[in-house]
């Protein structure tokens, strides 16, 4: 029989517990320690990043939900979600976008084995060209539109201490979560969404002070109207609608008493 559509209350609980899960970063010396910390799992370890389509996914699909509930940590991306913390008196911290922090952490891995899963070639070929040019050891690299089993075989064939997911959403993260099912060797499994067409150089980067001001997405939009229109022009107006119904269902919960979320 199909799922049952969740109620109200329930979608209004999904998404607090979602803005809950984040882990908030106060300053560049926070940002260190968590780059320090990702630089040694103990275990396999999953990283994911909260921007406000993925609070859309995840408000209308289980599986997205599911995902990002089960990742280790979640870091805050988008000025959105800055906004809808402060909508719920949480606080902010740094933006933490993936397309800027999954870089570094790439460098914090220089010299060990990485596994790139996503997008096509030819940008999988020249993202992972430019990490061995950052002195990264890659391993394994595959597109990101095959089954599940593709990259588990890869993952345990190769056992990466870095893998970087770029499939999109809401496949990378159900398949993060499948790999470290899978997997007993320590491994930081990163969702990054795009981040190898921005590695690879399919995708340009904003000007410094568009993305200082939280609006890249602005400049996305310019430069890819017809893939990111739904998700920019007609999602953040629903982002923000979905803010406000969760504000008037009495459901937002008391703030976490800690920030660091397992």
């Amino acid at each position: 029989m199909p799922s049952q559509e969740p109620t109200k209350s329930e979608r209004a609980r999904n998404f607090m517990a979602l803005m809950n899960r984040i882990r908030i970063i106060d300053d560049e010396a926070a940002e260190q320690a968590l780059l320090d910390e990702l630089a040694r799992p103990t275990r396999p370890f999953i990283l994911s990043f909260l921007n406000a389509h993925a609070v859309n996914l995840g408000w209308n699909q289980p599986g997205m939900l599911e995902g990002l509930m089960r990742s280790d940590m979640v870091l805050r991306d988008g000025i959105g979600v800055k906004l809808g913390l402060k909508a719920f008196q949480r606080p902010f911290g740094l933006n933490m976008n993936g397309t800027d922090f999954i870089p570094k952490i790439a460098r914090a891995y220089t010299g060990r084995r990485v596994a790139l899963f996503g997008t096509r070639s030819p940008w999988l070929d020249n993202a992972r060209r430019t990490l061995e040019e950052w002195g990264l050891n890659v391993v394994a690299s595959q597109e990101g539109f095959d089954p599940p089993e593709t990259y588990l075989r890869l993952a345990a064939e190769t056992k990466p201490e870095l893998i970087l997911m770029a499939m999109g959403m809401p496949k990378q993260e159900e398949v993060s979560v499948k790999l470290r099912e899978a997997l007993t060797h320590p491994v930081l499994i990163v969702n990054g969404g795009a981040i190898l067409d921005y590695i690879g150089g399919k995708v340009p980067r904003a000007p410094v002070v568009m993305r200082k001001v939280g609006m890249e997405w602005l400049f996305r939009l310019a430069v890819e109207p017809k893939r990111l229109f739904t998700r920019y022009v007609v999602g953040i107006p629903v982002y923000f609608a979905h803010v406000a119904k969760v504000r008037r269902s009495g459901e937002t919960g008391e703030p976490p008493s800690g920030r660091a979320v397992r």
